[in-house]
C-alpha cells in the first residue's frame, strides 16, 4: 500500500511483512522517504531550542526575570529532554514506534501553546519541560527505527542520509526564530512551533509506518525493565562510546547555548543575523554526514571515528590559537566551528551504530540510554554556559577540554571493546 501526502510519496508495509528478515522488509519502504520522515521528527529538539534564542533578552524584558532565569529556561528543558530519553525507546519496545510518536507531538503541540501564553519565568518553565519531555521521541525512536529495518553500511547510509537532511533545522529555526522576533514578538516563536508540530503530527499519522511487530515487543515490567537498563548503563564499552559522544557534542553544544551572547555581544550582531553561526555549522554537518555515507562500507567504522576525531581535535586546537591571536570578527571566529562539526558529523553515524549495536534485541531501550547520556552532557554543558560565555577565548578553551575528554572516552572504548573480543576467542 502507498500512502500520498502532497507530493510526498512513501510506501508502508504491513504486519505480514514486519515479520520478514531485516534485509526483506527494509526493501518495502524507500530509503530517501523514510530518511526524510525520521530526520524531520529530529527536527523537533533543536527548533525548540534554536528558534527562541534569539528571543532571549526580549522573554527577559517582557516577563521582569534576569538573563540568568530565562537561560534557565533552556536547561529545564534539556534536563527533561535528557531524561525523558531514558524511557522513549523502552516504551516503543513496549507499545510500538508510531503511537509513541504521535501521542507525543500532540502532547508537545499543548505544551507550545502554553509557552506562547505563559505571563511568568516560572509558568514558561513549567511548559519548557513539557515540551522538553516530549521533543526528543523522535529522536531516540528514529534510531531505533533504523535498526529495526537496516543493518551494517545500509543502516550507517540511512544516519547519515538523515543527519544531511537534518542539517535544514539549525539554519532555519534560527533565522526563523529572529525574523519572528523582531515581526512580532516571542510568543510568536512558539506559535510557530504549535504550528509546526501540528503538521508534522498529521504528516505522521499518514506517512510514518510501524516498523516493530508485536511479537518482537518487550513487556513493561519494572522488574525487567531495571535489570535492562542496569546492564546498558553498566556496559563498558556502551557507556564509554556514548560518553565520547556526548562530551565531543558538549564541544559543539556551548557555541548553540551561548549564542546570543556569543553573536550579538563578541561579535555585535542582530537577533536576525544568526545566520552567521548557524549556517556554516549547517553545511560542516551536511559535508560530515555526506563523508560518512560515502565511506560507510568502504572503511571500517572504527577508520571513519577515528578520520572525525581527528579533524575535531584539529579544529579544537587551531580554534584555542585563533583565538589568542586575533580578536573576535568575522568570519575567522566561526571558521574553527565549521570544521568542527564536519568532523563531529563524520564520526556520529558509526559510532552511534557500534554502540547500539552491543543490544541487539533491545534497540529501543539502548537507543534511549544513548541519548539520555549523551543530552546529559549537553543539559550540564548549558547549566554552565553562564560561566564560560565571558570571551571567546573561554569558549574555545572549553570546547577544547570537552574534545580531548572525548578522544579519552574513545580510547578507552576501543580499549575495552577489544579485551571483550580478546576473552571471547
Amino acid at each position: 500500500m502507498r500512502v500520498k501526502f502532497g507530493s510526498f510519496k512513501m510506501s508502508t508495509i504491513s504486519v505480514s511483512e514486519l515479520n520478514q528478515p531485516v534485509q526483506t522488509r527494509s526493501a518495502g519502504l524507500k530509503f530517501g522517504s523514510l530518511a526524510f520522515v525520521l530526520a524531520m521528527l529530529s527536527m523537533m529538539g533543536p527548533f525548540s531550542i534554536d528558534t527562541y534564542l534569539p528571543s532571549l533578552p526580549s522573554i527577559s524584558r517582557s516577563l521582569g526575570a534576569t538573563s540568568s532565569q530565562v537561560q534557565q529556561t533552556v536547561t529545564v528543558f534539556l534536563i527533561f529532554f535528557a531524561f525523558m530519553s531514558l524511557w522513549h525507546g523502552a516504551i516503543s519496545d513496549a507499545y510500538g514506534r508510531r503511537k509513541l510518536v504521535i501521542l507525543s507531538l500532540g502532547i508537545f503541540s499543548v505544551a507550545s501553546i502554553g509557552c506562547a501564553l505563559a505571563g511568568s519565568v516560572q509558568a514558561l518553565m513549567f511548559f519548557r519541560a513539557l515540551q522538553g519531555a516530549t521533543a526528543g521521541t523522535g529522536m531516540i525512536v528514529g534510531r531505533a527505527v533504523v535498526r529495526d529495518l537496516y543493518e551494517g553500511a545500509e543502516a550507517q547510509k540511512l544516519m547519515s542520509h538523515v543527519a544531511t537532511i537534518f542539517t535544514i533545522a539549525p539554519v532555519l529555526a534560527p533565522v526563523v526564530g529572529g525574523w519572528l522576533q523582531v515581526w512580532f514578538g516571542w510568543r510568536a516563536v512558539f506559535v510557530f512551533l504549535v504550528i509546526f508540530a501540528l503538521l508534522l503530527l498529521f504528516f505522521c499519522r499518514r506517512a510514518l509506518p510501524e516498523t516493530l511487530p508485536r511479537s518482537k515487543r518487550q513487556r513493561l515490567v519494572p522488574a525487567f525493565l531495571a535489570r535492562s537498563y542496569w546492564k546498558a548503563l553498566t556496559t563498558g564499552p556502551f557507556v564509554l562510546s556514548s560518553v565520547s559522544l556526548g562530551i565531543c557534542n558538549a564541544g559543539f553544544f556551548i557555541y548553540i547555548m551561548s549564542a546570543p551572547r556569543f553573536l550579538m555581544t563578541h561579535l555585535g550582531l542582530r537577533e536576525t543575523d544568526f545566520l552567521w553561526l548557524f549556517g556554516p555549522i549547517a553545511v560542516g554537518m551536511m559535508i560530515g554526514a555526506g563523508i560518512s555515507g560515502r565511506v560507510a562500507g568502504k572503511i571500517s567504522r572504527n577508520h571513519t571515528v577515528f578520520i572525525g576525531y581527528a579533524i575535531m581535535a584539529f579544529a579544537a586546537v587551531g580554534n584555542v590559537i585563533l583565538n589568542l591571536l586575533l580578536p573576535p570578527m568575522l568570519p575567522w571566529t566561526i571558521v574553527p566551528l565549521f570544521i568542527f562539526v564536519i568532523g563531529m558529523t563524520t564520526a556520529m553515524p558509526s559510532l552511534t551504530l557500534m554502540g547500539l549495536d552491543l543490544f541487539p534485541s533491545q534497540k529501543g531501550l539502548a537507543a534511549s540510554c544513548q541519548g539520555f547520556i549523551i543530552l546529559g552532557s549537553n543539559s550540564l554543558v548549558s547549566a554552565l554556559v553562564p560561566l564560560i560565555w565571558g570571551t571567546t577565548l573561554s569558549l574555545a578553551v572549553t570546547c577544547l577540554v570537552l574534545t580531548a575528554v572525548g578522544l579519552l572516552a574513545l580510547f578507552l572504548y576501543l580499549w575495552t571493546m577489544k579485551k571483550r573480543v580478546t576473552a571471547a576467542v
